[in-house]
C-alpha cells in the first residue's frame, strides 16, 4: 500500500525541487526528474487528486477507413500537475489497448469512464493510482477503431501498431496531437522529457512488441505481458489451425459502433489473409514482429503464463530467443497459470519489481535492478525460484531417439502409429499414457532417480506415413507423477478472486486504487502437461504452401515445441506423447487418418539443463524393460542413486 502524504508535503517538495533547477542548471534537473527520487527509488510525494486529467488526438497520418482523411487516435493521460509548474518534466508509462470500452482490463474488467464534458475519470489498472504520484505520466491510447479512436482495426497490423507508435512520436516532438477528434488547435506535450515505457497484457502487450519491433526512438522500455509476437502463430501452429477463431471475427468483437459501418473492406482483408489452410501470407508476415526483432532498443520485461493456451508459450520464446542477438536487458518472468496479469499471482513482488523496472529505465535510477536476477520461475503455486540468465545455465539442446514405448539418449528404431480420433485430446492422452490405445502413441523414461529440468524451447521430428491425404500431427510433453499445480484449466487460469480489496497508490471518487484479492487456485494432478507443439503434415516443406499428402508416402516434419521451464522430479516419469487432432487446441483435418511414424528417422530435441548426461541411467533401464519385455512404463530400480550425482 502507498502511504499517502498530506499536499502541503508535495508542495514543499515541488518548491524545493525548484529551487534545485535554478541552481543546478538543465542538465540537473533532467537527470532529477520531477524530483521525487530518494533512497533509490521513486517516492509518492505528487497530488493524484489534482493530477491533469486530459485527452489528445494524436494523429496517425494513415486513413484506415477510407474517409478521406488521416486517422486520429485519443491517448487518455493523467499526469502530476506539480512538475510542469516547477519547469520539470516527466516520463511515460503507456497502455495502448482495443479493450476499453468493449471488454475492460484486469481481473474486474475495468473500463475508461468520463465526465459530462469527455473529461477522462477512472484509468484501468493500478498505474496511474500508484505511479502519477511518483513523478510519472500514465497514457491510455484507444487502437484505431475502438472507442474514440478514427479508423479501423487490423488485428496486430500497421493501423494498430501506428496507433502507439504516433503517440511516443507524440510525446517526442515528432507528429501532431490535437484538442479535439476534429479541428486545428494542436497541442504540445510540453510536460514530458520523451521517455516512453509501453506495458500491457495480451493484445496490450503485443502491440508493445509490435512499437518495440519498429525501433521508434524515445521508447525506453517494454513490459510485454502475456503477449504475441507473430500472430501467425495465434493463430496457426506450422500450418495446423489453432482453436482461436478469426482475425476478422476479433475485429467485430473490438470495433467501436462507429467504426464497423466503414470497416468492412478492411475485415475482408483479414479474411482473406488468413486462409484455412494454414499458409503463411502477406498478412502474417505483416504481422511478424519476431522478423524485426533486431530493430528492438528498448528494455524488455517479458510476463508470461506457462500454461497460457490463449496466446500459447511459442510466442514469449520465440521472442525472447530473437532478442538475445540485439543485446537490449531482459527479464522474465514465467508463472505456473494460464492468461493471467502477474498483478494478480504474485502482486506485492510485482508491484515492487515494476517499480523498481520503470525508476531505473524511464527515470534513471540507480538502483541495480538491470543486474539482479534475469528470470523468476514459478515452481509450485506461490513457490518462486531465479536464475541468473534464462534459459538456465548449462543447458544444451539434446537429442533423443524414440523407440516402441520408449524415450532413450541413443537411436531410435521400430515403428509406432495411430489414428486419429478429433474427440479426444492431451488430458486424454496423458490420463492413458500407459494403455494402448489407438488415439497415440506414447514414449516414456523410467521412474526418475534425479531431478531433470528442461528450460527453453524444443523440437521434434517425425518421418511419418499417412493413410490420408491430410493429417494433422500433435506432440506434447507430460511429466507422469503426482503434483500441486495452479488450476490453469479453471475459470480463473490458475487463480480465484476473493472478497476482500488492498489499495495500491492513491484514490479518487471516480478511480479507486483498491482492487479485489486473489490467491492460488490449485489443483491435485497425476501427471501436468507442460510442453506442447503442433503441425500440418500438407506443410512438411515450408509454410507457405499446403500440399496434397499422398497415402501411403512418407514424409518428415520438423517442428516445435513451446518454450518452457519445469523440473521433472525424481520418481517422476518423463512422457512424449504423439497423436493426431489435439481436441479443443487444434482443428481437425478434413480426414481421418492412420499415422505411422518410422521412429528410426524420429527424433526429439530438449533443452536439458546439464545436457543428456542428465537421462542415460534411465534410457538404459528403459531399453533394459523393452528388451525382457515388460511395459516401458514400468519403475526403474535402481541400487545406487549416488551414481546419477
Amino acid at each position: 500500500m502507498t502511504i499517502r502524504r498530506s499536499r502541503p508535503f508535495a508542495v514543499i517538495t515541488t518548491l524545493l525541487a525548484a529551487l534545485t533547477v535554478a541552481l543546478l542548471g538543465p542538465a540537473a534537473a533532467h537527470a532529477s526528474t520531477a524530483g521525487t527520487v530518494r533512497n533509490g527509488a521513486s517516492q509518492p510525494v505528487y497530488s493524484y487528486a489534482a493530477a491533469v486529467r486530459e485527452t489528445v488526438w494524436v494523429d496517425t497520418g494513415l486513413d484506415g477507413d477510407g474517409d478521406g482523411r488521416t486517422d486520429r487516435v485519443a491517448a487518455d493521460i493523467i499526469r502530476p500537475s506539480e512538475p510542469a509548474a516547477a519547469g520539470l518534466k516527466i516520463p511515460v508509462i503507456m497502455d495502448a489497448s482495443p479493450y476499453y470500452s468493449c471488454c475492460g482490463r484486469g481481473n474486474e474488467s475495468q473500463l475508461k469512464t468520463y465526465d459530462a464534458q469527455g473529461h477522462p475519470v477512472q484509468f484501468p489498472l493500478f498505474y496511474d493510482n500508484y505511479f502519477v504520484s511518483r513523478g510519472y505520466a500514465v497514457v491510455l491510447v484507444d487502437l484505431t477503431g475502438t472507442n474514440r479512436s478514427d479508423g479501423c482495426v487490423d488485428v496486430g497490423g500497421p493501423s494498430d501498431v501506428a496507433s502507439a507508435k504516433a503517440v511516443v512520436d507524440w510525446l517526442n516532438g515528432r507528429a501532431h496531437g490535437y484538442s479535439a477528434r476534429t479541428g486545428s488547435s494542436l497541442v504540445q506535450p510540453t510536460w514530458t522529457n520523451g521517455s516512453v515505457g509501453m506495458i500491457g497484457k495480451s493484445w496490450d502487450g503485443t502491440i508493445a512488441n509490435g512499437v518495440a519491433a519498429t525501433g521508434v526512438q524515445g521508447l525506453k522500455t517494454i513490459v510485454p505481458i502475456s503477449a504475441i509476437s507473430s500472430w501467425y502463430d495465434y493463430y496457426r501452429s506450422d500450418g495446423a489451425p489453432l482453436y482461436s477463431g478469426t482475425p476478422a471475427d476479433l475485429a467485430g468483437e473490438v470495433e467501436s459502433s462507429s467504426a464497423s459501418s466503414n470497416c468492412s473492406a478492411v475485415q475482408s482483408r483479414l479474411a482473406a489473409g488468413s486462409p484455412s489452410n494454414g499458409n503463411w501470407t502477406a498478412m502474417w508476415q505483416q504481422r511478424d514482429y519476431v522478423a524485426s526483432a533486431a530493430d528492438v532498443r528498448a528494455s524488455v520485461f517479458v510476463v508470461h503464463g506457462l500454461q497460457d493456451l490463449n496466446v500459447r508459450d511459442i510466442n514469449f520464446s520465440q521472442w525472447w530467443t530473437a532478442l538475445a542477438a540485439t543485446g537490449v536487458d531482459r527479464k522474465i518472468w514465467l508463472s505456473q497459470t494460464g492468461h493471467v496479469d502477474p498483478f494478480d499471482y504474485r502482486r506485492a513482488a510485482w508491484v515492487d519489481t515494476l517499480h523498481g523496472w520503470f525508476d531505473h529505465y524511464l527515470l534513471g535510477v540507480d538502483n541495480g535492478i538491470q543486474n539482479g536476477p534475469v528470470a523468476d520461475i514459478e515452481r509450485a503455486p506461490d513457490q518462486w525460484t531465479q536464475d541468473p540468465s534464462w534459459p538456465a545455465p548449462g543447458t544444451v539442446t539434446s537429442p533423443l531417439g524414440l523407440r516402441p514405448g520408449a524415450l532413450t539418449s541413443g537411436t531410435g528404431s521400430g515403428t509406432a502409429s495411430f489414428t486419429d480420433d478429433r474427440s479426444r485430446g492431451e488430458n486424454d492422452w496423458a490420463a492413458d499414457v500407459d494403455l494402448s490405445t489407438p488415439d497415440k502413441t506414447a514414449f516414456t523414461t523410467g521412474a526418475l532417480t534425479r531431478d531433470l529440468r528442461m528450460s527453453g524451447g524444443g523440437s521434434i521430428t517425425l518421418a511419418v506415413r499417412p493413410s490420408t491425404r491430410s493429417a494433422r500431427l500433435s506432440a506434447v510433453l507430460v511429466d507422469l507423477g503426482p503434483a500441486t499445480i495452479r488450476n490453469y484449466q479453471g475459470s480463473g487460469e490458475g487463480i480465484t478472486t476473493l472478497g476482500t480489496r488492498s489499495c495500491w497508490g492513491d484514490s479518487t471518487p471516480g478511480d479507486s486504487a483498491c482492487f479485489l484479492d486473489t490467491a492460488a487456485d490449485t489443483a491435485q494432478v497425476d501427471y501436468t502437461v507442460f510442453s506442447r507443439g503442433w503441425a500440418d503434415l500438407g506443410h512438411y516443406a515450408g509454410l507457405d504452401k499446403s500440399v496434397t499428402l499422398t497415402p501411403g508416402k512418407t514424409y518428415s516434419i520438423t517442428f516445435d515445441l513451446a518454450g518452457t521451464d519445469h523440473i521433472v522430479p525424481a520418481g517422476h516419469r518423463l512422457a512424449l506423447i504423439v497423436a493426431g487432432t489435439d481436441n479443443g487446441l487444434i482443428d481437425p483435418p478434413s480426414t481421418k487418418p492412420t499415422v505411422t511414424v518410422d521412429l528410426a528417422h524420429s527424433s526429439l530435441r530438449l533443452p536439458l539443463v546439464g545436457g543428456a548426461g542428465q537421462l542415460p541411467r534411465a534410457a538404459q533401464q528403459i531399453r533394459a524393460q523393452v528388451l525382457r519385455g515388460l511395459p516401458a512404463g514400468t519403475p526403474a530400480t535402481v541400487a545406487r542413486p549416488e551414481t546419477f550425482r
